[in-house]
């Protein structure tokens, strides 16, 4: 992992995720130390206005490491300036429940080692087609 120089914001939003869940879903670690990778200790998101600090993160992560069984990001637009990250996407799940999506704003901030620091995000259930269901996402 590393910072946004010189990094495609697309891509690496992509890498960021699609890393942190693999590392979380297929490693045997304890989540507290996939977090800690991928995030600064004094991360602090706010989710839809709920706020998420390094332990809510933690205690967030659990759920998806025995449930979890696929995901995909669908980034459609994403900007950099500096240590920020501005990206629209859609993210693509597969639990051992059911499927879905949710459409995404992402607004972020990244130390230079790469691991978030602060993030907003604005999301919305994207209700499902006919011809989604049933597909598997990796």
């Amino acid at each position: 992992m590393g910072g946004l120089d010189g990094s495609d914001p697309k891509e690496f939003i992509v890498n960021f995720f699609t890393s942190f869940m693999n590392d979380l879903v297929h490693g045997d670690e304890d989540p507290a130390v996939v977090v800690d990778r991928y995030h600064t200790p004094d991360i602090v998101q706010f989710a839809d206005g709920n706020l998420m600090d390094r332990s809510k993160l933690i205690a967030h992560t659990r759920p998806a490491r025995k449930h979890q069984t696929g995901t995909r990001w669908e980034v459609h637009e994403a900007i950099a300036d500096g240590d920020r990250i501005a990206a629209r996407y859609t993210l693509h799940f597969h639990t051992s429940k059911r499927a879905g999506s949710v459409d995404v704003h992402f607004f972020g901030q990244f130390a230079d080692d790469g691991r978030m620091r602060q993030a907003h995000l604005l999301t919305r259930s994207v209700p499902a087609r006919a011809s989604d269901r049933g597909q598997v996402s990796q």
